[in-house]
């Protein structure tokens, strides 16, 4: 006998595919705007219909049962099949809808996000975006996002990435304050003698500052001062005459014109890869995004 599919079978299939692939209940959650226990009774229900058990549960995990692993097989093409369905009707419309996730590294928000969501929101009302600032690296899959944004080299090699913008220019700031009381300061090396305030990365991987270019390339390891792994952070201990902080230009643009912060040793600043924003390669590009990418490359009219 066939079994029949209900509106709620639908549902709630496409509801485990989201906690299969999300690793949890939690997570999936999260990403869904569920509680845990609403998504748990769900999927309690799925299995009473369907007289097979799909998790294993224990306090600690959640795992797919052999029938659940397969379940999961079954579906996942189909229901990216109608997401691209779906996503396909976008170029009916006069301007794309649906939900956009993006997660993106403050340096990114600021500099590139900010500028033009303003633009964004008016031109495009009928697309719910949510930008989740998040300097610790994810897995965009996992976690839900349509896309995310990294610096060029540091996308993953399963992804699809487009540039959004130039190489950025990385420098070294400090406080008047700080630099008048500070030894001398003329060259890389004189900075063993100087208060560094250090940046951990979003790998948990603390980053060693990179100055010059090619073949006067230095790279700078040092007895950190303080570690951040925030760059407002970082900027305001430069400002309040903590030591010299090492950072995007862009991101200390007005600092620089008040004069509450100097660029040091100039010479010696250095170019990085751009920004590239990333998504998965088996999926295609949704046209809210599209639009996105567009604002952010034409740049705040």
């Amino acid at each position: 006998m066939k079994l029949q599919l209900s509106r709620t079978d639908l549902g709630d299939l496409n509801l485990f595919r989201r906690v299969a692939e999300a690793g949890g209940f939690r997570r999936a959650a999260a990403n869904l705007d569920l509680s845990p226990s609403a998504l748990s009774h769900a999927m309690r229900g799925l299995e009473a219909r369907q007289g097979v058990r799909l998790f294993n549960r224990t306090n600690r995990s959640v795992t797919l049962t052999p029938a659940g692993r397969d379940l999961l097989q079954s579906i996942q093409a189909g229901f990216a099949a109608i997401e691209g369905g779906l996503e396909a009707l976008n170029l009916y419309r006069d301007r794309p809808a649906g939900q956009l996730r993006l997660n993106v590294p403050s340096d990114a928000a600021r500099l590139l996000l900010a500028p033009i969501m303003a633009d964004y929101i008016a031109c495009y009302p009928e697309v719910r975006l949510e930008v989740v600032t998040q300097d610790t690296v994810v897995d965009i899959v996992r976690e839900g996002f349509d896309a995310g944004i990294r610096y060029g080299g540091r996308v993953p090699v399963d992804m699809i990435a487009l540039p959004l913008g130039p190489d950025l220019r990385w420098i070294m700031v400090a406080s008047p304050e700080y630099l008048a009381e500070a030894p001398t300061l003329s060259r890389p090396d004189d900075l063993k003698h100087h208060k560094c305030i250090g940046i951990r990365m979003g790998t948990g991987r603390i980053f060693h500052w990179e100055l010059g270019n090619a073949e006067n390339e230095i790279i700078v390891t040092s007895d950190w001062a303080v570690i951040s792994n925030e760059t407002v952070m970082s900027i305001e201990l430069a400002e309040n005459g903590a030591g010299i902080a090492y950072c995007l230009e862009g991101r200390v643009k007005q600092q620089l014109a008040s004069g509450s912060l100097i660029e040091v040793l100039p010479k010696w600043s250095s170019m990085g890869p751009g920004f590239h924003l990333y998504y998965p390669s088996r999926r295609q590009l949704p046209e809210a995004l599209r639009a996105l990418v567009r604002l952010i490359q034409r740049g705040p009219q």
